[in-house]
């Protein structure tokens, strides 16, 4: 595959390469299924659980020098509870966030499809997964799909100083696969981290993979190639100027 110059090629991984959003709300639904099995919530109050752990998770602080991610969510899920109704839920907790955990990384994988073409592009760049979140958190998703064999490199911002959209971050995958910002692209679903980050790293190109395209017709910052499938990528790369 001609790919015009370029030498890299960094992937997102979360919603991009993987399903991530889908996997976790498949994983919620068998929390409700579990709370309604063991627990005295009624139906409406075990939504309104699973919807504070949710927002727990989307505004998670986390520091290791006090605990695991695995005890920190454990506590998301006892907090949400607490909050429904003040109670010993410690054994529930867990084995909520136990069935959560395992259900999501059971849903995160790599299609056929998306592997064949990792496979194909690597045959001309060099391939980099560039990811943004927590160490462990991020490197079990990482070992459950599989993604491993097919980069060149692996980055974890939970690892660095700086995460995505700093440019720090991406000159150090530059760096790790000797190549220069003006030879790679990003490829990404995250306008703010992926598409920001790879036009404050004065990369090749960035290019959005766009899900919601009647919501986002316009987004801001710009990338400069839009893509509504990941499997349209390879068209996009041998036509880029």
């Amino acid at each position: 595959m001609v790919l015009n110059g370029i030498k890299a090629i960094f992937f997102d991984l979360d919603n991009t390469l993987i399903d991530t959003s889908g996997a976790s709300k498949k994983a919620i639904e068998e929390v409700i299924i579990l709370l309604k099995d063991k627990s005295q919530f009624k139906e409406d109050e075990i939504q309104i659980i699973c919807n504070k752990f949710q927002a727990k998770l989307l505004h998670e602080t986390f520091d290791p020098s006090e605990m695991t991610i695995d005890d920190l969510r454990v506590l998301h899920w006892e907090k949400s509870m607490q909050e429904i109704k003040p109670g010993d839920y410690k054994d529930l907790a867990k084995e909520s966030y136990a069935l959560w955990k395992s259900k999501r990384l059971q849903l995160m994988t790599l299609s056929e499809s998306t592997k064949n073409m990792l496979c194909e592009l690597r045959k001309s760049a060099r391939l980099v997964l560039l990811t943004n979140g927590e160490r462990q958190v991020q490197r079990e998703k990482i070992e459950a799909c599989g993604a491993s064999s097919l980069f060149d490199a692996i980055v974890v911002g939970g690892e660095h100083s700086e995460e995505k959209p700093a440019s720090s971050i991406f000159l150090h995958c530059c760096d790790l696969v000797s190549v220069k910002p003006e030879d790679c692209v990003m490829v990404g679903d995250n306008l703010d981290t992926d598409i920001q980050g790879g036009l404050n790293a004065g990369l090749k190109a960035t290019i959005w993979l766009n899900k919601n395209p009647r919501v986002n017709s316009n987004p801001s910052p710009t990338p400069h190639y839009i893509i509504y499938s990941v499997n349209n990528l390879s068209e996009v790369l041998q036509n880029l100027q």
